[in-house]
Order: C-alpha cells, then structure tokens, then sequence
C-alpha cells in the first residue's frame, strides 16, 4: 500500500494491495490490477519476493533464516518444516533445506540467463532491463505463479520458442515437488527404486502434459480468436504451452477469453488435478488424483485391495484422498455459487475462475478485475485454503482431535 509501490499519486487500496499480495504468495497469478503499469520497480520487486518466499514455503523459508543465522532448529521448527517439505524424518530437515534451495537457485538462474539472452538479443531490450525481465519470469516460472511485467501476459510471445520453452520446463520442474527431484536426483538411473510417489507424480505428469496439449490443440486449432491465425509449428506450441500451464503456472500465450468453452472445461479439470505435491504446484496433485483413480480401478474390478505398483496402500491413504476431494469440490462449489449470484458473468468463466483461484493458477479469462469487493474477498479465501490445502485448514479449524475410546457396531447402508 506504500505509494512508493504504486505509479502515480497515493497508494494502491487496501483490497487491491490485499489481493496482490494474497496471489503472490499463494503462487497463484491472478490479478486486480495492470502488474506492469499499475506497480512500480518497487512494486515489482515486492512481489517477486512474495512469490520467491510462497514458492519456497513459509517455514522453509523461517527455517532457513534459522539455520543460516541461529545455525540450529528447534524441534517446532522441524516438525513445521517437515510438515510443509514432506520429509521422512525430522533429523533431514537441514538437508532437505538446503536442497530445496540448491534446486531453487539452479533452475530458477538457468531459465533466467536463457530469458534474458532472449530479451537482450533478440528484442533489443537494454542489458539491465532484459535481466530483470529474465529473474522475474524465471522466478515467476519455477514458483508457478504466472505473475508477468507485459499487460498481455505473454500473447506477445506466443511462437517464440526461446520464451515458451524455458518458462514451460521451469513450470513443469518446479511442479512436480521437491520430494521428486531429491529421488530423481538420487536415483535417476534406477527406476526401481522410486518411490511410489515419484512413479505417479511423473507418468501422471506426462500422461496429463500429453492429453492436455492433444486436446487444446485439436479443439482451438481453427479458432481464428486463438491458434487458428498462427502457423502449424505455432499452434502445436501454443497448445502444449497452454497445457503447461494448467499445472498451476498461470501464464498465457493466447487470449483465454477467446476458448471455446469446451476448451476452457477442459483446462477446469487439468487445473483442479494441479502438479506434485510438495512442490510449488497448487491443485488436488496427482498423487491424490491417481489413489482415486486406483480405488476406483480396484473397485470396478472386484479387487480386495488397493495396489499401485506392486505395492497396497493403506486405508488411511484412501479416506484422506476421498476428505481432500470432497472438500475441495465442496469449497469451489460454494464459491462459484457464490460469485453467480453476486456477478452477471456466466457458469463456464465463474468455474474457471474459482478453479483458478483454488488451485492456485492464476488463469484468467479477464473477469477478476470486474468481480465485486465481495467476490474478489472470496477469491482471496479461495486462494489461501487452495495454497494451505483442504484437510490441513479443516484441521485447523477443528483446533484439536478428539480420541475415540471405542467403536460402533458395523452396518453397511446401500451404495449406488
């Protein structure tokens, strides 16, 4: 809200500076405001670190501090920590730390320099102003918040390989979660001893990567709003980027409000699936898609348990998947009603934004800026449950478990 944050005379409104803040943390994108024109440098530099702090996790990043200042952790700090990185034990939390940050920094300062080269190069840009250009994208990419300093986004850029290709693989690194990298980075020549984590959050990655690219191409491949005015080469580009992006990334290379609503359903459900957890990725993950899917294969085939490579999963796994779903479709649908009724904008556009926002995406068709304060509030609740998760802010609320000293008698209703 400071004026220095802000171009022009004063400073940016309490909910504007709300929202924007709420979004670059959450990693999430979406937007009230022209980022390029509305903030100033100062402005920008804020939310780069918003996005660089949410993208890293809050505790991670308290505990860093810690371990570089205090050289030490307290034990509350490493449950947090541990929590948030998903790591085994409490004992490797100052690795796991400190590899988080080296994967951070490596991929996040590869993709710079390349956009930078880019920028300075090819589109004339001076050598400071195309650096920063590169760190903010980068930053941006890797932490999928699909913040960007051009008020197109990125439709300027949509056959340029140079800018698409190195957004789209920092996206997709930073996806699929820190636990994954740490495996592959381990273990990357001996598949079999992934863990089954890493074994879904990759064949579900590239089957949705694939599906996704197959399906937005084919469907906008004549739309003259969108691919239609490009060439081939262009529209195979455009289509695999944009299907990137509905891994919780949030950039655009085409104008969203121009999809067939077909188009945009499909990207609904790419986004509400989301990336890997742990990670910089918003969504339900596909981890928590392919246990359901899984369930529901053991189910149809008349299985007694559910087994995913060649291992079985334990029940608990099976209830917290089904509570996150319920939850998380619960939350979207409340808020889409919501904004239905306080908004003239349709059924298909409302969803995607919800999902959006929940999901942590940042995908637009352009109508965040036209909801009401009271909508955009609850796009702001949206995205902060969406970034903490369902259960663990259902756990939250609960404020504390209550042990149960005994069980019921078995009864079993008619199901379907």
């Amino acid at each position: 809200m400071l004026p220095s944050s802000k171009v022009g005379d004063g400073g940016a409104t309490f909910l504007e500076a709300l929202f924007t803040a709420t979004s670059a943390v959450c990693v999430t994108g979406l937007i009230v405001v022209d980022t390029p024109v509305y903030w100033t440098g100062a402005g920008h530099v804020i939310i780069l670190g918003l996005i660089q702090v949410g993208g890293f996790g809050i505790m991670s990043f308290a505990s860093l501090l810690g371990v570089f200042l205090a050289r030490r952790m307290g034990l509350r700090s490493r449950i947090s920590t541990a929590a948030e990185t998903k790591s085994v034990g409490f004992g490797d939390v100052r690795r796991v730390l400190l590899g988080v940050l080296l994967i951070t920094l490596i991929v996040e300062s590869a993709t710079a320099v390349l956009l930078t080269t880019r920028f300075w190069l090819h589109y004339g840009n001076g050598v400071g102003d195309a650096a920063w250009l590169g760190i903010f994208h980068a930053v941006s990419a890797f932490n999928n918040a699909g913040f960007a300093l051009f008020s197109d986004n990125l439709i300027g850029f949509v056959g340029d390989p140079w800018i698409c290709l190195p957004i789209s693989a920092a996206v997709i690194i930073g996806g699929l979660g820190f636990p994954v990298l740490f495996e592959l980075r381990r273990h990357y020549r001996y598949p079999r001893k992934w863990h089954m984590t890493t074994k879904l959050v990759l064949s579900g990655t590239l089957l949705l990567l694939v599906l996704g690219t197959v399906f937005i191409t084919l469907v906008e491949w004549s739309n003259p709003a969108t691919l239609g005015a490009l060439r081939p080469g262009e529209r195979i580009l455009a289509g695999f980027f944009q299907s990137v992006m509905t891994r919780t990334a949030g950039f655009n290379s085409v104008d969203l409000a121009q999809l067939d609503p077909v188009t945009l359903l499909a990207m609904d459900v790419l986004m509400f699936i989301g990336g890997g957890p742990a990670g910089t990725a918003g969504g339900l993950k596909i981890t928590t898609f392919g246990v359901l899917f899984f369930i529901l294969y053991t189910e149809i085939s008349g299985g007694t348990a559910v087994n995913v490579f060649g291992k079985r999963l334990p029940r608990s796994t099976h209830r917290q998947a089904i509570s996150i779903v319920l939850l998380a479709v619960g939350l979207v649908t409340c808020a889409t009603m919501f904004l239905m009724v306080t908004t003239d904008f349709g059924l298909d556009r409302v969803l995607f934004e919800v999902i959006s926002a929940f999901a942590t995406v940042g995908l637009s068709t352009g109508i965040t800026a036209g909801i009401p304060p009271a909508g955009q509030v609850v796009l702001i609740l949206v995205m902060f449950a969406g970034r903490l998760g369902p259960v663990t802010l259902a756990s939250a609320l609960a404020l504390r478990s209550k042990p149960l000293y005994y069980e019921y008698p078995k009864e079993r209703p008619l199901i379907g």
